[in-house]
């Protein structure tokens, strides 16, 4: 597989990577513009806009841009995250100039219509409505909020309904116009395609500016902020649900951290698949869960590991003194031999299997360019995660895992009820 790379002189990118083996392409526009970026009274903005820019532009409408995917069979489609927002789709290799016509002018000409404006308010306030209903989604802006109270990170990438309901057309036209620049745009492509073509449609239909010369790169990448403390704090929300759900876990690793791949192989060992600890212990020794795993999300200056089960309200001290149990063994003790081998090959074999689309492959590709300015090869992640050590995993893990510990748990609980 080829990967091609070209700046222009306005500090627009573009990268692609070559699959001759498929007749498709994926791809994604990149905007370096999150929901940490949103000051609180306009928080929701991000996401807002993802709405909003397929709501038509000034030579398009909304059915016009939907019409002409659906004609080709393609998919087009967005998400918001909270260091950037990312437009995407997928058609065929022949359908490429048009796909990249249509994303250009959606990420430069949309007019944002006061009329759209104010139906997507109503649609954005009932997808929080949907969030608020969806207890196992609910509980991890809930461990966010409570973690890094005080921090742009903390932040629900939604908004909240009293930010939404008092956002005005001209505050989100502002962010528009404001991060929606060429600068803060990342192009990637994976699949059935020429580098150079894909340069040449962007110059077609976009201002880039001629393509630089070799010396300092002009890109723009997120600069890391204060660390976000782990608050230690905990917080029992109550609600009239079924299940109690619950998130344990503190600030982890940032994404350019060196202990970050021996704290990835951590995580898996921690609750990564079927054989890790927090899975056998809680769901297939004792039946407690039936949904148990954990996570470590990267970002600028630091990360967020968390530890999520949902159980029987009855159930819920067993559970959480297993999940507390579990941490604090594997900062004191690190993992054993077999589990530590077992997470490295879990942690290669994934990888390489998410990357067998261009899907997987062209949303490496952005997550990489947009957030270190830099693409590493599936070779070099894989012999990185081959070089970590047991001694790296235990430094890492003593790292993270010794820090305050916040606990959230939303269920049919009254204040204190845990303990």
């Amino acid at each position: 597989m080829s990967i091609g790379r070209t700046e222009s002189g306005s500090g627009l990118r573009v990268v692609t990577e070559r699959m001759p083996g498929v007749r498709s392409v994926a791809l994604g526009f990149w905007v370096l513009a999150g929901s940490r970026d949103e000051p609180p009274p306009i928080s929701g903005s991000s996401h807002f806009l993802e709405h909003l820019l397929f709501k038509g532009t000034k030579t398009r409408s909304a059915r016009d841009i939907a019409e002409a995917f659906d004609a080709v069979g393609g998919d087009i489609n967005a998400f918001t995250a909270k260091e950037y927002t990312c437009f995407y789709c997928r058609i065929r290799d022949r359908d490429l100039p048009m796909a990249v016509e249509h994303l250009a002018d959606m990420f430069q000409n949309s007019v944002l219509r006061e009329d759209d404006f104010v139906a997507e308010k109503r649609v954005i306030l009932e997808e929080i409505n949907v969030h608020e209903d969806t207890p196992d989604d609910l509980i991890h802006d809930l461990f966010t909020e409570t973690l890094w109270p005080d921090h742009p990170l903390g932040r629900p990438i939604l908004g909240t309904k009293r930010s939404i309901k008092a956002a005005s057309r001209d505050q989100v036209r502002r962010f528009y116009r404001r991060h929606y620049v060429p600068g803060n745009l990342v192009v990637v492509a994976a699949g059935n395609l020429q580098h150079d073509q894909l340069v040449e449609l962007l110059s077609a239909s976009m201002e880039t500016g001629p393509v630089r010369a070799e010396g300092p790169a002009a890109w723009n990448v997120r600069k890391a902020g204060t660390v976000p403390a782990a608050s230690g704090r905990s917080l029992v929300k109550r609600r009239d649900t079924e299940q109690a759900h619950m998130c344990v876990g503190t600030t982890g690793l940032s994404r350019t951290d060196p202990d970050r791949f021996a704290f990835g192989v951590v995580n898996t060992a921690i609750g990564g698949g079927m054989s890790s600890r927090l899975f056998q212990e809680i769901r297939e020794k004792r039946g407690l869960a039936y949904s148990v795993y954990s996570y470590h999300s990267m970002y600028a200056e630091a990360g967020l590991f968390g530890a999520y089960a949902g159980t029987t309200p009855g159930r819920a001290k067993e559970v959480l003194s297993i999940l507390r149990a579990q941490l604090e063994n594997v900062a004191r003790e690190g993992l054993a031999v077999d589990e530590f081998e077992r997470a490295k090959g879990h942690m290669k074999g994934s990888l390489v299997l998410s990357l067998e689309d261009p899907g997987g492959r062209m949303s490496r590709l952005g997550k990489s360019e947009i957030s270190h300015g830099e693409t590493l090869t599936v070779n070099q992640l894989l012999s990185r995660i081959t070089a970590v050590t047991p001694d790296d995993a235990r430094r890492a893990a003593e790292r993270v895992l010794s820090q305050p510990m916040t606990t959230t748990v939303l269920g049919p609980f009254n204040k204190g009820a845990l303990g």
